[in-house]
């Protein structure tokens, strides 16, 4: 793939960020029991065999070696070293049956689970600092997800949907938030009753949202700006006057003066079936005062040009943002926008394909969004140990199981 972009804003107004991405808390070994250690076990005591942190590291670890279903977790655990079994919270080599994994998964709240997962991994050091994060640095995607296989079974009330946070640069889900639908409310409904509570768990200082037209609403933006964070947001049709607006600005009526801002920048790929992929942006300042909207600080104009299977094809897009020009100049504000749909790329295709989460038909009760989210822990994992190849790596964690275990309870140095 070639790569190339170019903007025409004055170099005075470019203000360049970190050269590397901002740091991120690593997973320790410590911090994964205590995860797990949080949540309350909705099992009854009486009988009880398996403590509630053991067998989530063990399914965690299943997963980890390419064992993605509920019985293949199980059998993963009965062909394993007692040793290894040892080290993950089964000190007499016995681990537990699928049965037993499924009635946990059923009964095991997703609102905790998430809460738990949340606190760690959108955590920021206590340590840290403002300007360890520079403003506008770390862009975080939102999107929902549903589970087709889930989806078959059509039991309303279950949460078979999910909205996530997913950090851009580090390639790691920060929050997992269920969604509970049914037949009276829709997709796009149930993802805005969600959001808040997302947008509430994350630690906005320096980070951009970042997500399409329906998460353009005035309430979201107010959230994400008291939190010391920024946005970066699609414009559409749902937010008519807002649209028109824009889109006056950039297609002017015959007569009228042009922009009094404007600032370009253009990425050309080549590969992946299209050939000349070009992407146009356009930022402009001309809109601020104008627009009551919460926090506007540029509007841009978005259009792609590709060429695929002999014809030419193009679309146009609009959106806003509250970053000012000297913090994110037409070329940034383009690389966080591509940087959006790494949500699509780096997590759902990987969890649909290489997870099975597509072909998964846990459907009972609360084990679909349990489950969910010990995928995403899994790949947090593999992302913050440097793997980028996540299919390659859970073949070779299926021979190699002492890995993965040294992988979830080795010390850090």
């Amino acid at each position: 793939m070639q790569y190339r972009a170019r903007s025409n804003a004055p170099a005075s107004t470019i203000q360049p960020l970190a050269a590397v991405p901002a740091p991120i808390r690593t997973l320790t070994p410590s911090t994964l029991l205590t995860i797990f250690a949080t949540l309350p076990d909705p099992r009854r005591r009486q009988g009880l065999r398996f403590s509630l942190p053991a067998i989530l590291t063990l399914a965690v670890a299943a997963i980890l070696s390419n064992h993605l279903s509920v019985l293949a977790i199980a059998e993963w655990g009965t062909t394993q070293r007692r040793d290894l079994l040892h080290a993950l919270g089964f000190p007499d080599g016995v681990t537990p049956h699928q049965s037993t994994l499924q009635r946990l998964f059923r009964k095991l709240n997703p609102d905790r689970l998430s809460a738990a997962f949340t606190r760690y991994f959108a955590a920021v050091p206590s340590s840290a600092s403002t300007d360890g994060r520079p403003r506008g640095s770390q862009g975080v995607a939102l999107d929902g997800k549903a589970q087709r296989g889930r989806l078959a079974f059509d039991a309303p009330g279950c949460p078979v949907h999910a909205l996530s946070a997913f950090l851009h640069e580090h390639g790691i889900v920060l929050a997992h938030e269920p969604i509970d639908t049914d037949e009276q409310t829709d997709k796009a409904e149930a993802e805005l009753t969600v959001a808040p509570a997302l947008i509430a768990r994350l630690d906005w200082r320096g980070r951009v949202l970042t997500g399409d037209a329906l998460f353009c609403q005035r309430t979201l933006c107010h959230q994400v700006l008291d939190a010391g964070g920024d946005y970066l947001l699609i414009v559409k049709a749902n937010q008519p006057t807002l649209y028109e607006d824009i889109r006056l600005l950039f297609t002017p009526p015959v007569g009228t003066l042009p922009l009094d801002d404007r600032r370009e920048a253009t990425t050309i790929d080549h590969g992946h079936g299209r050939h000349d992929d070009m992407r146009h942006l356009i930022a402009s300042t001309d809109l601020v005062g104008y627009s009551d909207w919460p926090g506007l600080a540029q509007v841009f104009r978005l259009e792609r040009t590709w060429h695929e299977h002999g014809a030419t094809k193009s679309a146009v897009r609009y959106g806003i943002t509250s970053l000012p020009p000297g913090v994110a100049d037409a070329a940034r504000l383009l690389s966080l926008r591509r940087g959006h749909w790494q949500i699509e790329n780096q997590l759902h295709f990987v969890k649909d394909v290489t997870l099975g989460e597509d072909r998964s038909l846990v459907h009972l009760g609360y084990g679909p969004a349990v489950l969910a989210m010990l995928r995403d822990l899994a790949l947090n994992l593999l992302r913050q140990a440097g793997n980028r190849a996540i299919a390659p790596r859970l073949r070779y964690h299926s021979r190699h199981p002492e890995e993965v275990v040294a992988l979830l309870t080795q010390h850090p140095s």
